[in-house]
């Protein structure tokens, strides 16, 4: 997944509470770019490290009898 360029030019602020069109925004994509979006949201915000994308392992130790 690419990074999307960030035009830094363009700056709004609004008032959260105002409604928006981003319902309107979303309904027009396909269920696989909205996927794409959330995973690249995810990894903004939790970083990636390709090196932890594994399942962790867990060692116990069993004391016999």
């Amino acid at each position: 997944m690419e990074w999307p360029a960030l035009d830094k030019t363009q700056l709004s602020v609004v008032d959260l509470a105002a409604s928006g069109d981003d319902l309107d925004y979303w309904l027009t994509k396909t269920a696989e770019e909205r996927v794409e979006a959330i995973e690249l949201m995810r990894q903004a915000l939790y970083g990636y490290d390709p090196a932890r994308t594994r399942l962790q392992r867990v060692l116990e130790v069993a004391k016999l009898e």
